[in-house]
């Protein structure tokens, strides 16, 4: 007959201790998924100001392929944009502030200002500033290449 030690304490986890384990898992991951989900306000505002960018940079490159004109409409009322050649309206957030300076022939009753392409690549030229809090970014269109630039300093 073989004799076994009167205790033999068995190795690893409880229940408890890998129940506790997870919750503060889930917990660690629930944070910093809604940091990364969130983001902060210069990473938004710097997203918004690369999206109008873009939509600018799109417009200039309609207007090079078609060879005729095609605008971007920035209403600063309802605090969105639109491209003349098509038909969705591209709102920004709310808390962001819009300010648009363009030539006074693109500038339309009721808030809405226009920076418009032409054939040749150049355009009427504007600039545009997006300011939420203390973060600014500003778009400007240069009017004799139509090229589109970002900064984050008022000048």
């Amino acid at each position: 007959m073989i004799a076994l030690p009167a205790r033999h304490r068995m190795q690893g986890f409880t229940l408890i201790e890998l129940i506790i384990v997870l919750l503060i898992s889930v917990l660690a991951f629930a944070v910093v998924g809604s940091n990364i989900g969130s983001g902060n306000r210069s990473t938004k505002l710097q997203a918004v100001a690369r999206d109008m960018a873009s939509a600018l940079r799109y417009a200039r490159g309609q207007a090079l392929m078609t060879q005729k004109p095609v605008s971007v409409a920035i209403d600063l009322q309802d605090n969105s944009y639109s491209i003349s050649n098509r038909d969705k309206t591209y709102p920004f957030a709310e808390e962001i502030d819009v300010s648009l300076v363009v030539a006074e022939e693109e500038f339309s009753e009721g808030e809405q200002g226009h920076i418009r392409f032409f054939g040749d690549g150049s355009s009427t030229g504007g600039r545009i500033t997006l300011e939420w809090g203390n973060q600014l970014r500003r778009i400007d269109v240069n009017w004799i290449t139509g090229q589109v630039s970002i900064s984050d300093a008022a000048a």
